[in-house]
């Protein structure tokens, strides 16, 4: 199953031009899920060409302003066009009362959850885990990890001459007669891991995003500064570039993509090489950032 991820935001703390505030979209199984959901998320997904009557769930990393001020928005678009199917809003301790805050009536279609790291949710296919960071307030990040499961043999399928329904009968039976041939679903299948996609929230450096994220297929870390701004980075407790490609590094992850970028930066080629120095494979985010995984 293709994962489609877009990064709608990719900004920190106040919008810019160039960089609307963190939420990236995940399409997966039908299902839209959002990890954070800041300012102008909506508007963002329209211009990617994301449904928002197809979010299924948003968890929220912590409850600060620039992650979370696109809820409303979202939420009240969605009670107009007469939603009724669930929308699940998932974050750290206190989210119900900020929510509420933000949202000043009821809305019917709307749960709200308040998890703790380890809590798990069902995805169809997937779980996506909820862990502990290390950031100035309660803070989560969070990792979807699909099932293996079976794949078909490309290149065995096409020589056999499979097509059509053939495949849910194999599947179904075990077995297919081709061509009068019988083939079993072992001989055309393969077992293939799941894909592996983490979000870090925000967060210093953190060895729980290190086991987090071990073997991942992709690592969404933040990165707020550049070794420039490595004392106010351990003030504020964020990570800079270095942090990321170091976390990226030691959980050995396929590629790191970072974000929550910092206003101040805007030559990329120099934020990026300051985290190829210690992991190759990684690239600055961009708004409407496009990744198939």
């Amino acid at each position: 199953m293709t994962l489609r991820l877009v990064v709608l935001g990719s900004g920190a703390t106040t919008p810019s031009p160039e960089r609307a505030l963190p939420s990236i979209a995940m399409r997966y199984e039908g299902d839209v899920f959002l990890f954070d959901c800041g300012e102008g998320t909506q508007r963002q997904m329209m211009k990617c060409g994301i449904s928002y009557a197809k979010v299924k769930a948003i968890f929220l990393s912590h409850l600060h302003t620039d992650h979370i001020l696109g809820i409303p928005g979202l939420v009240y678009t969605l009670k107009l066009s007469e939603r009724t199917d669930p929308l699940l809003i998932v974050g750290p301790t206190g989210t119900k009362k900020r929510v509420a805050e933000l949202i000043d009536k009821d809305i019917s279609f709307l749960t709200v959850e308040e998890v703790k790291p380890g809590w798990k949710y069902d995805a169809g296919g997937a779980e996506i885990t909820a862990f502990a960071v290390n950031h100035r307030v309660e803070t989560l990040g969070y990792a979807f990890e699909e099932e293996k499961g079976l794949r078909f043999d490309k290149e065995k399928c096409e020589s056999l001459g499979m097509k059509g329904r053939v495949f849910k009968t194999i599947q179904e039976k075990g077995e297919a007669t081709i061509k009068g041939k019988k083939i079993k679903l072992e001989d055309v299948t393969y077992m293939k891991d799941g894909k592996k996609i983490v979000f870090s929230g925000d967060t210093a450096y953190s060895r729980n995003v290190v086991d987090a994220a071990k073997g991942a297929d992709l690592l969404f870390h933040e990165a707020t500064f550049m070794e420039d701004m490595r004392e106010k980075a351990g003030e504020d407790r964020h990570s800079t570039v270095g942090d990321a490609a170091k976390v990226a590094k030691e959980a050995g992850v396929k590629k790191l993509i970072l974000y929550h970028i910092g206003n101040r930066y805007k030559d990329m080629a120099a934020f990026e090489a300051e985290g190829k120095a210690v992991f190759p494979n990684l690239e600055a985010a961009k708004d409407r950032m496009e990744i198939l995984a």
